[in-house]
């Protein structure tokens, strides 16, 4: 049996719960640390970065699901809702974080850091892009808007990645190796979008 074909035999076994309980460790374990005083003596800025991390792992996670199944012939496509849900509850509690823990819900200065700051205005307009994408992940939305609607709408999720990286390179001052990663991660998945899908099929076929 083709390895492809072992690893989409074994992803059919996996119930799409199982996803959304396994995604969900993380946090408890992040907010168990904050309860206990595991995060260190600056916790709360441990959180927030914590979490936002896992989120951005979370959309490239997402995003890896279509060009593995172009280029490596696995598909995971029914994970792909509860990974993408995940991720914004990840990218909710980094915000919550920060706007309670941090700011004190302070509306003054939230706003003047909104503005002011790149990095927060950044994170503050991918938060936005992927709202209506989580409002809409529900098959009620997909068939009011339709397949095509539905699709076209969901593709923000690639300028709410970019703005996800960005924010965290910003964030890290100087020139961070780990947020440089990332970056160049969402690029690298980005850009294998944009291969035609003709060409996939001939590497396809020369391979064979």
């Amino acid at each position: 049996m083709p390895f492809a074909d072992l690893i989409n035999t074994n992803l059919r076994r996996v119930p799409c719960r199982a996803v959304y309980i396994v995604c969900a460790i993380p946090a408890l374990l992040l907010f168990f640390g904050l309860l206990t005083g595991g995060l260190g003596v600056d916790p709360i800025r441990r959180l927030e970065l914590e979490l936002g991390e896992w989120a951005l792992r979370l959309v490239i996670a997402g995003l890896c699901i279509t060009p593995l199944r172009r280029w490596g012939g696995i598909n995971a496509l029914g994970f792909r809702r509860a990974i993408g849900v995940m991720a914004f509850v990840y990218v909710l509690l980094h915000l919550m974080v920060w706007l309670v823990l941090d700011m004190g819900l302070r509306g003054d200065q939230i706003w003047k850091d909104i503005l002011k700051r790149r990095y927060i205005t950044i994170g503050m307009v991918g938060f936005l892009m992927l709202l209506p994408l989580a409002v809409t992940s529900n098959d009620i939305s997909l068939r009011r808007l339709g397949s095509a609607a539905w699709q076209r709408l969901h593709r923000l999720v690639y300028p709410a990645a970019l703005a996800g990286g960005l924010h965290f390179v910003l964030i890290v001052k100087g020139w961070p190796v780990e947020p440089m990663v990332y970056m160049a991660i969402i690029l690298s998945l980005l850009a294998m979008r944009a291969v035609p899908r003709q060409a996939t099929g001939r590497r396809a076929s020369v391979a064979r």
